[in-house]
């Protein structure tokens, strides 16, 4: 068979095979349903009221109130009317702030945009969580149309999705207005993953994605990367993505326990480069462990960051191993 006929079927090859490997990237993200149930706890704004006072404490603040009301003035019996109409007036208003619905809608579409946002100023290069509608936006219209939330989701459906978040919320102690949210993502293996935090409604929610995109997102080891045309295998360190040293001959025979060695400054330095959402480990300023008997140094550049152990002794080495 003739060369060119060769090339031009690797070409048709190639493009036939594209979608599907352009496809296979796209689903390492976990597709999670883009709907969060919440389910409301107990108020713990009422809880700490009810109950951080005995009842001959509130029965003398009741009485305080009655009496500083008649000292201006006040009869007797319009002053016990007054503060309970004030008393009755708060319970009416907090009952009112936290019926209805609206709290789930708002910290819903909170944490995804904020989750996203952090996406899209990190823009690491393989996201690991994604929202995904398995409905037709016919459908998502006519449920956004009708000001409902989009709940249907059958066994056809759940079989194009990874996992669900699901969470609960309750008002906070103190009566400050903080809500204590808690949110759980469950996988299809059964496996939980749970995070809390607690803030106002329109806030609180940042802080939860902010750990959620950190968690799912940091370097998880071992860690396979390209380097050029190979591979390196980041093993970390023993139990920690990297551990500290008193000197290199001790990382290297910690690194030869776990089949591995120090790097060499190429993958040191190709490592931070990854950074630490994309499969490798930023140096920052810290001294790290390199082969050889020598250690990268990245605050002493000039002439070179790469020194002698004894050029930083008395300081701590961090170290990690690869393979």
């Amino acid at each position: 068979m003739p060369k060119n006929v060769n090339r031009w079927i690797v070409f048709f090859i190639g493009l036939l095979i594209a979608p599907a490997i352009a496809l296979a990237e796209r689903q390492h993200a976990m597709q999670i349903w883009p709907t969060i149930p919440f389910v409301r706890g107990k108020d713990l704004c009422q809880y700490q009221e009810a109950y951080s006072k005995s009842k001959n404490s509130q029965s003398q603040t009741l009485l305080s109130n009655v009496i500083a009301l008649m000292r201006e003035g006040a009869q007797d019996v319009y002053a016990i009317g007054i503060v309970q109409a004030i008393d009755e007036m708060e319970n009416l208003n907090r009952a009112r702030a936290a019926s209805g619905l609206g709290m789930d809608v708002l910290l819903e579409g909170s944490f995804k945009a904020a989750l996203d946002g952090y996406y899209r100023d990190v823009q690491p290069a393989q996201r690991k969580l994604s929202f995904f509608n398995p409905l037709q936006l016919t459908q998502l219209v006519r449920t956004v149309r009708d000001q409902k939330r989009q709940g249907y989701l059958d066994d056809k459906m759940v079989k194009e999705l990874q996992g669900i978040f699901w969470g609960t919320y309750s008002f906070g102690p103190g009566c400050t207005g903080n809500v204590l949210v808690t949110l759980h993502l469950e996988d299809k293996d059964g496996e939980t993953y749970s995070f809390q935090g607690q803030g106002l409604p329109q806030s609180v929610m940042h802080a939860l994605a902010g750990q959620i995109f950190e968690y799912f997102q940091r370097t998880k080891f071992p860690s396979k990367v390209t380097m050029g045309k190979n591979g390196l295998e980041v093993l970390g360190a023993p139990g920690a993505a990297f551990a500290h040293t008193p000197d290199t001959p001790s990382a290297e025979r910690v690194c030869k326990q776990m089949s591995g060695r120090l790097p060499t400054v190429e993958e040191l330095e190709y490592v931070n480069a990854l950074g630490d959402w994309n499969g490798g480990i930023t140096l920052r300023n810290d001294i790290w462990a390199l082969r050889d008997n020598l250690v990268y140094a990245p605050d002493l550049p000039n002439p070179s960051p790469v020194r002698k152990t004894d050029e930083v002794r008395g300081q701590q080495i961090h170290f990690y191993c690869v393979r």
